[in-house]
């Protein structure tokens, strides 16, 4: 794809930005483009859902209508929730359009593509229905964002050879995470040859705000702030084309901007202390778990523990609705953490000596509404 650059480039993800009576506020959200423009970036993200569905009028009114159209480019995205059928996807798409105050989106997304909601869109056509938007010239280009296993991305980019690139979440604490697979859901794009667009690079800004320990490790180094880390964490691995951030502050606009114009790849001893910092956040995590997959073979509910924990830790960690949704990924054909029968062959096998029924009754109370 032309639009891409060689070097990973900065996405301004507009869902996070300070808002005023219900709506973007005005004077914040302008100094915020202009702030974005003028560092010499221009991709805009948004989604009929954020901000309270406030987003895209906030981009026609402190973008749209305030700049050239062709000093911007604009991603939106056909959400399950807004079409039930064929029929809904194009006025959908131009109230879309109309929202924005374009006459054209440069990039489209089919969006939070996953197992749950893969056959509804194949039903309801959005992929031909994409197809035909590119090709009347409505979008300039096609593609998804995902959240779900490497198998089943692997599955959809072998169906579907049309779509351009891949939106996937990829951050250096989730990246070998076994119910987020970052790692893998990025070498299945570079091996089919798509671009990576990265979402929560700075999981949800928590990795801007890392403990003590962990943060001191990474100003020892003198390369930048823990943000900075993170975004270049991701700007070092080759198929990443774009890294989206929410910024709400001006500070945001300048640290991201600067992290990534550098166009510096993290050093080994940058890479190494990446991996420290990770381990350090491991070890505050509820349940120790080292997914090595031991407990899984012997378990006669067919429980995916690992990536149930992964899933447990980040909601005691973080909460939010993120870690729910890869919780029901995870156990989509499996045994649920409310499945647990007690047998105790996982906690027999177990390197860790983990309380694994006792940290799986925790997860079914927090995921299953109620105690295994």
């Amino acid at each position: 794809m032309t639009e891409f650059t060689q070097q990973a480039q900065l996405g301004f993800g507009y869902l996070r930005v300070p808002m005023k009576d219900g709506k973007a506020d005005p004077e914040a959200s302008n100094a915020l483009i202009d702030r974005f423009l003028e560092k010499g970036y221009t991709y805009f993200d948004t989604a009929r859902g954020y901000m309270d569905e406030k987003s895209e009028e906030g981009l026609r009114e402190c973008l749209v209508k305030r700049h050239p159209r062709e000093s911007f480019r604009i991603a939106d995205k056909l959400t399950i929730d807004y079409v039930a059928s064929e029929a809904d996807i194009l006025p959908f798409f131009e109230s879309q359009l109309e929202q924005v105050g374009v006459e054209y989106f440069d990039f489209y997304l089919i969006h939070t593509l996953m197992a749950k909601n893969y056959q509804k869109f194949l039903d309801i056509g959005a992929f031909e229905a994409l197809k035909r938007l590119k090709a009347e010239g409505r979008v300039r280009h096609i593609g998804f964002s995902f959240h779900d296993t490497a198998d089943l991305l692997e599955e959809i980019l072998k169906n579907h050879p049309e779509m351009e690139f891949v939106q996937i979440q990829f951050n250096y604490e989730d990246f070998e995470d076994p119910a987020i697979q970052s790692r893998k859901l990025y070498e299945v794009c570079e091996a089919y040859g798509k671009p990576v667009i990265v979402m929560e690079p700075l999981k949800g800004g928590n990795l801007a705000r890392l403990p003590e320990k962990a943060a001191k490790l990474l100003s020892a180094l003198g390369g930048g702030s823990p943000a900075s880390y993170g975004l270049r964490f991701a700007a070092s691995f080759p198929n990443i084309k774009m890294i989206l951030s929410g910024m709400t502050t001006l500070q945001d606009v300048d640290d991201n901007a600067a992290a990534i114009s550098a166009g510096k790849p993290l050093t080994k001893a940058e890479f190494d202390a990446i991996g420290k910092v990770r381990e350090i956040l491991q070890a505050e995590q509820a349940v120790k778990c080292t997914a090595c997959r031991y407990c899984v073979k012997g378990c006669p509910m067919n429980i995916p523990i690992p990536e149930i924990f992964s899933a447990y830790n980040t909601q005691k960690r973080y909460g939010g609705w993120n870690s729910r949704m890869y919780y029901s990924n995870s156990v989509r054909g499996k045994g649920r953490a409310s499945a647990c029968i007690g047998c105790g062959a996982c906690e027999d096998i177990c390197p860790q000596h983990l309380s694994i029924r006792e940290h799986l009754a925790g997860a079914a109370e927090m995921f299953d509404q109620k105690k295994a």
